[in-house]
């Protein structure tokens, strides 16, 4: 007997039917498509990527240069309060280690408080200037460069060169930078600091007069990474080794060159390296530079030139005044 429902008009209940609906058809990529479709990304990516990188380094390259050109600006402020550029390192009162050229441009860079906190009388080992030696300001640093906030000033070898490190003893951790003075075309670490042909010597600073080759031919400062040699802004102990090669170097045989002594100026910029004239202007000097342009430009114009080397040519790049 059927079960009447009495909301149903005494018909007998018919069974649910679930009615189903069904959209188009899909059908997912095969996997043939789907190495297609990889291949083109990576193709496009490949194509993009010399641009992006290209991109980049001129980014960084611009940011370089105008890194110079606020320490050109500090400079020519410097020589208009003091009546002479900074020496390219100053010994503290004891004779122990020294202050670069950068500590004193310090109040002229927008860093007043920073330089509130070097003690020049203190040697940079003391503790009144702990804080210093992990400190950098950023316009010292070439944005191109892989480098550590700091680096090991060893003291000076006494066995043949360039043997382990870990032979000499660790003197002191410097604050990392990638602008030096210029010395002149003399290696820094090969003579007396007073001797240098260039506008960057030790314990004296020139007057712009003093610069006779012209303002607008004269290096004042270069860069250099830490793959040549780690340099600083701060100063160095005078037993370090290549202990005035952190603060200045020396331009003799050419920009990025291999077989250039570790005081030489180098970039990570494709092409050449970026330097600051006495004028203020900031340019860039080719890899291909005539040998003996580029070292009348480290010079004041006083003195004589070392020999130069044959069949080069003049390359200026166009970072411009």
């Amino acid at each position: 007997m059927e079960y009447q429902n009495p909301m149903n008009n005494g018909n007998p209940l018919r069974p649910y039917r679930q009615i189903r609906c069904y959209g188009p058809l899909s059908r997912a990529f095969t996997v043939l498509e789907l190495l297609v479709v990889i291949s083109i990304l990576m193709m496009l990516f490949g194509l993009l990527l010399p641009a992006i990188q290209a991109t980049r380094g001129a980014a960084r390259r611009m940011q370089c240069g105008n890194h110079l050109r606020q320490i050109g600006l500090a400079l020519q402020l410097y020589h208009e309060s003091q009546r002479v550029l900074p020496a390219g390192w100053l010994r503290d009162s004891r004779h122990k280690s020294t202050y670069g050229w950068a500590a004193s441009l310090l109040p002229y860079l927008e860093a007043g408080s920073l330089y509130s906190k070097v003690d020049f009388e203190a040697g940079i080992l003391a503790p009144v200037n702990g804080q210093l030696r992990s400190l950098t300001p950023e316009v010292y640093l070439c944005p191109a460069d892989i480098a550590s906030p700091e680096f090991t000033l060893f003291e000076e070898g006494h066995t043949q060169p360039r043997e382990p490190l870990l032979l000499n003893r660790g003197l002191v951790q410097l604050p990392s930078a990638n602008y030096a003075g210029v010395f002149g075309t003399s290696d820094p670490d090969d003579i007396e600091g007073d001797a240098g042909e260039g506008a960057m010597i030790m314990d004296s600073g020139f007057r712009w007069v003093e610069l006779r080759r012209g303002l607008s031919h004269v290096f004042l400062v270069g860069e250099r990474t830490a793959r040549k040699l780690p340099s600083t802004w701060l100063g160095y102990v005078l037993e370090g080794e290549d202990a005035a090669g952190r603060v200045v170097g020396n331009a003799f045989l050419g920009a990025n060159r291999d077989d250039a002594d570790e005081c030489e100026f180098d970039s990570r910029h494709v092409g050449g390296v970026d330097f600051l004239w006495a004028d203020g202007h900031v340019d860039f000097v080719a890899n291909e530079v005539d040998t003996n342009t580029y070292r009348r430009m480290a010079t004041r114009g006083d003195g004589p030139v070392h020999s130069v080397l044959p069949n080069c040519h003049v390359a200026l790049g166009g970072a411009g005044r």
